[in-house]
């Protein structure tokens, strides 16, 4: 082989690397949420599923927790601070927010549980997350949140002794909705208009 056939494979070589590169870039935040949401890693909480069990004997702590990124004019928080509940029991929680911005403002929300082990067993059977909320300057908006916790919790090593659980909702503004207003650089951690 003459060395230009070798320098065009390996510039084909190349430009299928990064090809492949770029291509795996956009694919690593849908394939790590998937990941997340199937084990449970980072504090993820499974989604939909089975309705609750029915409760059990073990009652625990549900804490919320509410942040907003300074780039969405909103206020937002939890309508309680904490509610008991027993494993295997249905909960159902509000969140309730107001824009305070002088036009509507579009924001989506993310959430993670704390301690993260507990993940896999906090199952949310509706919820108000990844979805885009518009608030009109003014408007106020209770979002419900319904989940239940795994009786199973109480029987793995790593999780048996753990009695409180704490949920926390972020809520940032949309990219799209910044780039109307100008204001990308203030939106927060964005990757393709989701959160990460």
């Amino acid at each position: 082989m003459n060395l230009q056939a070798r320098n065009r494979l390996m510039g084909l070589g190349v430009a299928g690397f990064v090809a492949g590169m770029v291509g795996l870039a956009f694919a690593s935040v849908p394939l790590y949420r998937l990941f997340c949401q199937v084990t449970g890693y980072n504090g993820t909480v499974q989604t939909a599923g089975p309705a609750a069990p029915g409760a059990g004997d073990v009652t625990l702590t549900i804490r919320f927790n509410a942040t907003v990124n300074p780039g969405l004019p909103w206020e937002f928080a939890p309508a309680q601070r904490s509610m008991p509940l027993r494993v295997g029991e249905e909960g159902l929680a509000f969140y309730h927010a107001r824009s305070t911005g002088s036009g509507p403002t579009t924001g989506i929300a993310t959430y993670n549980v704390t301690p993260e082990v507990v993940g896999r067993y906090f199952h949310k059977t509706a919820c108000f997350c990844f979805n885009e909320q518009t608030l009109e300057p003014g408007q106020q908006a209770d979002m419900p949140l319904t989940f239940w916790v795994d009786p199973a919790l109480t029987t793995d090593p790593n999780t048996a002794g753990i009695r409180t659980i704490t949920i926390s909702y972020s809520f940032f503004r949309t990219l799209e909705d910044a780039a109307r207003a100008g204001a990308v650089a203030s939106a927060g951690p964005h990757v393709g208009g989701v959160v990460r």
